[in-house]
């Protein structure tokens, strides 16, 4: 049988029973099938074809969820886009790809990614920041933004890049500025749980809710994105995302690599300008980090819900 023909199938069998007739094995059965799609499909708007000096991610926002927030930022006019990827791992790989080499060269990253420490070398790009390793937030169980944005106002006045992109971690869960249950929504370290996208799944969080606590999560960081503007010189500012969040689409949840669900992959594209009113004077430890281990990273992508 062909994947095409195991999904259609798959999709009427889930109509007809839904996923408590399915159970736990078969969603993600029918989440690997839509997975293997990666290594089909050359799907999206590559970023490195776009004009732009600062390139500001915001992990796992949908399209849809920045539009209803538009009206409360001046400076936020949101199009679209399509990315490349349908999580950050695939994101990263392949916008900071072997084709785009050049371009990788001549620009800063500041991440709050784990992601990049398997699949990223300080050596290809003019400033690799992985910030994650040095001011990951233990009882949020993330990085909040402000962190990125002082190391992204001292690296781009310090050294001018050509290009710059700062990965905020917002509005992906855990939910900071609005936790769901009342408490942060995350997996306790280094113990098997379920992310927030399983609880809604099966019932145990009201996707409303869910819904409300993801737009409460980006304006928290577009609060901060704001005073990254205001502290920057950037004539071409795009605000963008690597993927989006999946809420029943598909008959899928969260964000996976290779899905090419729409509203997975339909970003939001925001064009705008930043000016250096030198309002902030960035504080941060200025030590070296150390490297983080392999015990350490998997802790916070399992914090991330990834594990």
């Amino acid at each position: 049988m062909s994947l095409r023909d195991w999904l259609r199938e798959s999709t009427d069998d889930v109509r007809e029973r839904g996923w408590d007739g399915l159970g736990e094995s078969a969603y993600q059965l029918y989440l690997g099938a839509w997975k293997r799609t990666e290594w089909v499909y050359d799907y999206g708007q590559h970023v490195y074809d776009e004009e732009w000096d600062l390139l500001v991610v915001l992990d796992a926002c949908r399209y849809d969820l920045a539009t209803e927030v538009e009206d409360e930022y001046d400076w936020l006019s949101v199009e679209s886009s399509y990315s490349v990827g349908g999580a950050s791992h695939e994101w990263i790989r392949k916008t900071f790809s072997d084709g785009y080499r050049d371009e990788v060269a001549r620009t800063a990253y500041v991440t709050g990614n784990p992601f990049s420490d398997n699949l990223l070398s300080g050596a290809e790009f003019a400033l690799l920041d992985e910030v994650w390793e040095r001011d990951w937030d233990y009882e949020a169980g993330t990085i909040r933004p402000n962190t990125l944005t002082d190391r992204a106002i001292h690296h781009h006045r310090e050294r001018d890049p050509e290009r710059m992109v700062i990965h905020y971690m917002q509005p992906h869960h855990p939910f900071v500025a609005d936790p769901l249950d009342g408490g942060p929504s995350k997996n306790n370290p280094g113990e098997p749980g379920k992310n927030v996208w399983q609880r809604i799944r099966e019932g145990e969080v009201d996707p409303d809710a869910a819904w409300d606590a993801y737009r409460e999560n980006l304006r928290y960081v577009l609060d901060d994105v704001e005073r990254l503007l205001e502290n920057v010189d950037a004539p071409e500012v795009v605000i963008t995302s690597d993927h989006g969040n999946l809420f029943g689409e598909w008959f899928l949840y969260g964000h996976e690599n290779g899905v090419l669900a729409p509203t997975l992959r339909r970003v939001p594209w925001c064009r705008t300008s930043a000016t250096d009113t030198g309002s902030v004077t960035p504080t941060f430890d200025e030590s070296e980090p150390t490297n983080a281990d392999d015990e350490s990273v998997q802790q916070r992508l399992a914090e991330l819900g990834y594990l």
